[in-house]
């Protein structure tokens, strides 16, 4: 038996690990879509089309959160089963699968854009099965505690049911998916019947900043602060990663929340009182950073506060973690080089610390190409859809490239051609930057060959 199995483990071994991962996404894909157009999987019974399965299958794997449907109009119990698995399997999926492989092949992965290796073994070899580990039983006390605190406002209200509401939003806020089943309370209002509810909003922005934050910031927090206060012993320094990334997720919570409230006080906010203000700038602040749970509707917004959401969906969550979006740490590399370049400087630098040439012409190739992948997509919606206005494509591609979830009322009226381009971008802006940075990282340097200069000038 070991004999028959080694060519095709040998086989395995040749495959660049990049392509097994997105392999690996794309199948569980279509296994989901193929589950979804069964009529065991909708409420009446009948065959759901097979573009909106698979538009529904990838915005769930993807971890995105757009849906042609209500989820729980549509779909049953068996629907939603099959809806939060992939959305478990998808949040998890870019590091569990990567180290899965890494641990069946018994090789190492060059990922330096996570920094797995150096970053939390001090240089030491990663130990594989140990970060797996850590991961599922760090995300299944996420997903548990998240739900626990929900069910102290859904069990009251909706009795037993309300224990599947809490899980199902538990997990899919955790995974940064906007996925909900409240639809029987508000069809397609997702979390704006608790707009005034901290308990609701909290709870959920909570888990989606510590879920788009990263294991590997969540591993270092746990080894340098946590665990050192538990043993009574001197807590550490937070390595370099792990201060940008907390650093950049600060600022953008701030700086969303306050530009929200100013924006929208007289539109979507007005008529609360300052509380329920203060709750749902900060909750709309959070979520278009990967998650797609909305508690105002988002079509009625200015376009102005769709802008500076478009761009929070576009520099999305963090390295490693369940969220989309180039990342913040790209976004912080980028405008840091910005700054430098500005200030006659020749090195990138971010406090007080040189970032490699490497990391910034990564970043650069990242924004590039998920800008053209947003603008692409945006000009096939104007194009299919000339009834969707510039602001509202700009936003939806945005969205579907950020693995965001939030629209503005248009993703149920795109075309069949729409759902297939948007559907393609949210699977790129799943695996696309995971993909680029292998490739970027794999790829065999040019030993030996000599380039002649060419001057270019610019600005």
């Amino acid at each position: 038996m070991g004999e028959e199995w080694y060519p095709v483990k040998k086989r395995l071994k040749s495959i660049p690990p990049v392509r097994l991962i997105v392999a690996s996404f794309l199948i569980v894909i279509l296994v989901g879509a193929f589950l979804l157009t069964l009529p065991i999987s909708s409420r009446t019974g009948s065959t759901t089309a097979f573009i909106d399965a698979l538009f529904t299958a990838t915005s769930a794997t993807c971890v995105t959160g757009l849906v042609v449907f209500d989820t729980w109009t549509h779909w049953n119990v068996f629907g939603q089963i099959v809806i939060i698995s992939l959305i478990q399997i998808g949040g998890l999926g870019v590091i569990t699968f990567t180290t899965g492989f890494s641990l069946l092949l018994r090789r190492k992965l060059g990922l330096r854009d996570i920094q797995l290796a150096t970053e939390n073994t001090g240089g030491d070899t990663i130990n594989i099965t140990r970060l797996v580990k850590m991961i599922l039983l760090f995300t299944a006390g996420c997903e548990t505690l998240g739900a626990l605190i929900l069910m102290l406002r859904f069990v009251p209200q909706f009795g037993p049911k309300g224990i599947w509401v809490a899980f199902f939003t538990a997990i899919s806020a955790y995974c940064n998916a906007g996925f909900d089943i409240l639809g029987f309370v508000m069809k397609d209002g997702n979390l704006i019947p608790y707009v005034s509810d901290p308990l609701v909003c909290l709870t959920v922005g909570g888990l989606i900043v510590i879920g788009g934050l990263g294991f590997v910031v969540i591993s270092d927090v746990y080894s340098s602060h946590i665990k050192p206060r538990i043993k009574k012993q001197k807590t550490k320094h937070l390595n370099f990663h792990s201060t940008i990334v907390l650093m950049m997720t600060g600022i953008l919570i701030v700086a969303g929340t306050i530009l929200f409230f100013i924006c929208e006080y007289n539109n979507t906010l007005r008529g609360m009182n300052f509380g329920t203000q203060l709750n749902a700038s900060v909750f709309q602040s959070i979520s278009p950073r990967t998650a797609g749970f909305a508690s105002v509707d988002i079509a009625k917004e200015y376009d102005f506060t769709k802008i500076i959401t478009v761009i929070l969906m576009f520099i999305g969550a963090s390295p490693a973690g369940t969220g989309g979006g180039i990342k913040t740490t790209t976004f912080l590399v980028l405008a840091a080089t910005v700054f430098s370049v500005m200030r006659g400087n020749e090195e990138t630098t971010i406090l007080k610390r040189r970032v490699d040439k490497s990391t910034v012409y990564r970043s650069l190739s990242i924004f590039f190409g998920a800008l053209f992948v947003v603008l692409f997509t945006t000009g096939v919606i104007l194009i299919s859809d000339p009834e969707v206005t510039g602001i509202d494509a700009l936003f939806e591609a945005t969205s579907a490239f950020g693995t965001v979830g939030l629209t503005a009322g248009v993703t149920q009226t795109l075309s069949d051609l729409s759902k297939f381009i948007v559907s393609l971008t949210m699977f790129i802006g799943r695996v696309g930057p995971v993909s680029l940075g292998l490739a970027l990282a794999l790829r065999k340097s040019r030993h030996g060959t000599v380039l002649p200069e060419g001057r270019v000038i610019v600005g």
